[in-house]
């Protein structure tokens, strides 16, 4: 998870430098909106790979998984603006705490 923790940590400094005209407050809300952007180009992708929009591309599996891993990409970052020192703690523990049912199920088989 450390690789993950450092290049979320570098692609946040990489971020806040493009936006470092705004206020940290309007950039947290900003980024959070950018998780609801990349989920809901997940959602289109699984839209028209089921044939469900009027565009005429055509979309795949691969596509929605990309735009998926944008968005828990986005939401660490947002994370990360939003607890700079503390974030990846916050994050084990809620990890942590969400995974529960299936660490518990596993551990009964």
């Amino acid at each position: 998870m450390e690789d993950l923790f450092d290049s979320i940590e570098n692609l946040s400094a990489v971020c806040r430098a493009a936006g470092a005209d705004l206020e940290p407050e309007e950039l947290k809300a900003l980024q959070v909106g950018k998780v609801a952007e990349e989920a809901g180009e997940a959602m289109h992708a699984l839209h028209g790979l089921k044939g469900l929009t009027t565009c005429t591309d055509d979309h795949t599996w691969a596509e929605v998984q990309n735009d998926l891993t944008g968005a828990v990409i986005a939401a660490v970052i947002a994370m990360h603006y939003i607890d700079p020192n503390g974030w990846r703690q916050t994050f084990g523990e809620i990890f942590h705490h969400r995974t529960r049912r299936g660490r518990e199920t596993a551990s009964a088989t």
